[in-house]
C-alpha cells in the first residue's frame, strides 16, 4: 500500500508490522467484515419476510396452503444446518443452470448429467465463464443470502406462528364485536401485539444468525474466517511476509469482534423490547407500569 513497503524483506520492527497489516490481502480481510455485516443486513429482513409468509400460510384456513406452511417449517428445521447449506446451494445452482440451459440450448444433445458429473452448455453457465470475477463473487453471495434466508425464515415462521397464537383471543373477539373485518382485526390488533411475544424468539434467532455467518466459508465466500485462517497460517520465506503460525491471534480477534457485536445487539434488542412492552398487558409491561408508578 505504501511506497516504503515495496521490498518487505528489507523491513524490520514496526515498519514491517505496518506494511504487513496494510498489505493487499489484509485489506481484503478488513473488507470481509463488511461482507459479514452486509449478509446480516440483507438476510435478517428477507428471513423475517419469509418467516411471516410461512406463519401466515400455517394459519391459513385453506388446507393445501396450511400444509405448505407447516411442511416448510418442519422440513427445514428438521435438517442440520450444515447439511442443508452444503446440499441446497449445489441443488439450487444446478437448478438455475438447468433452467437457463433449457432456454439457451434447446438443441443440446449430450446428456446433462452423466453419473456424478453435471454439465450444461457454456451459454448456460451462471455466471458465464467470461464474466468478471466480481460477478462470480456476487452470484455466490446471492446464493448464500437466499440459503440463509430459507433456513432462518423457517425458524422465524415458527416463532411468529407461536406469537400470533399467544395474543389473547378475547382481544380479537372484541375487535370483531366492534364490527371490524378479519383483515382489520389482523392489522390493528393481532399484528401490533404479536411482536411483544415474538421478540424474545426473534432475538435468539438474530444471535444464532450472527454465530452462523462463518458458514459463508463453506459456501465459497471469502469471509473473515477464511482470511483469518489464510493470513494466520505459517508463512515461509517463499512469501513476502514470512511469519510463524499466528492463527491463534487472528481468531482471538474474531472472538472479540463477535462478542462486541452480540453485546451491541443485546443493547439494541433490549431497547426495542422495552418500547414494545410499554402499555402492554404482559409481565414486562406490568413491570414498567409499576416502576413508573
Amino acid at each position: 500500500m505504501f511506497a516504503s513497503c515495496a521490498d518487505p524483506k528489507s523491513l524490520e520492527g514496526l515498519t514491517w508490522l505496518l506494511c504487513y497489516l496494510t498489505s493487499g490481502k489484509h485489506l481484503d480481510f478488513y473488507w470481509s467484515f463488511l461482507t459479514v455485516l452486509l449478509l446480516l443486513a440483507i438476510t435478517a429482513p428477507v428471513a423475517l419476510a419469509m418467516g411471516f409468509g410461512g406463519a401466515m400460510a400455517a394459519r391459513s384456513a385453506f388446507l393445501p396452503l396450511r400444509l405448505i406452511g407447516k411442511g416448510y417449517t418442519s422440513m427445514v428445521r428438521g435438517v442440520p444446518d450444515i447439511v442443508f447449506f452444503l446440499f441446497f446451494v449445489i441443488a439450487l445452482d444446478q437448478a438455475i443452470e438447468w433452467s437457463v440451459h433449457q432456454i439457451r440450448c434447446p438443441d443440446w444433445t449430450e446428456p446433462i448429467r452423466n453419473g456424478l458429473e453435471f454439465r450444461v452448455c457454456p451459454q448456460a453457465k451462471v455466471p458465464l465463464s467470461s464474466s468478471a470475477q466480481i460477478w462470480h463473487q456476487a452470484y455466490g453471495f446471492a446464493l448464500a443470502i437466499f440459503t440463509f434466508a430459507i433456513v432462518f425464515g423457517a425458524f422465524a415462521a415458527n416463532v411468529l406462528y407461536g406469537a400470533m397464537n399467544a395474543v389473547p383471543r378475547p382481544q380479537l373477539e372484541t375487535g370483531e364485536a366492534y364490527g371490524m373485518s378479519q383483515g382489520q382485526v389482523f392489522r390493528r390488533i393481532l399484528l401490533p401485539q404479536m411482536w411483544v411475544y415474538a421478540l424474545p424468539g426473534l432475538s435468539n434467532l438474530w444471535m444464532i444468525l450472527i454465530k452462523a455467518t462463518p458458514l459463508l466459508f463453506l459456501l465459497g465466500v471469502k469471509d473473515i474466517v477464511y482470511w483469518a485462517r489464510e493470513l494466520g497460517g505459517s508463512k515461509t520465506q517463499a512469501y513476502e511476509y514470512p511469519h510463524p503460525d499466528w492463527r491463534l491471534w487472528y481468531f482471538l480477534g474474531l472472538l472479540v469482534f463477535y462478542l462486541l457485536f452480540t453485546r451491541l445487539s443485546e443493547l439494541v434488542l433490549g431497547r426495542i423490547g422495552a418500547r414494545l412492552s410499554r402499555g402492554q398487558a404482559t409481565a414486562a409491561g406490568e413491570a414498567m407500569r409499576k416502576a413508573g408508578a
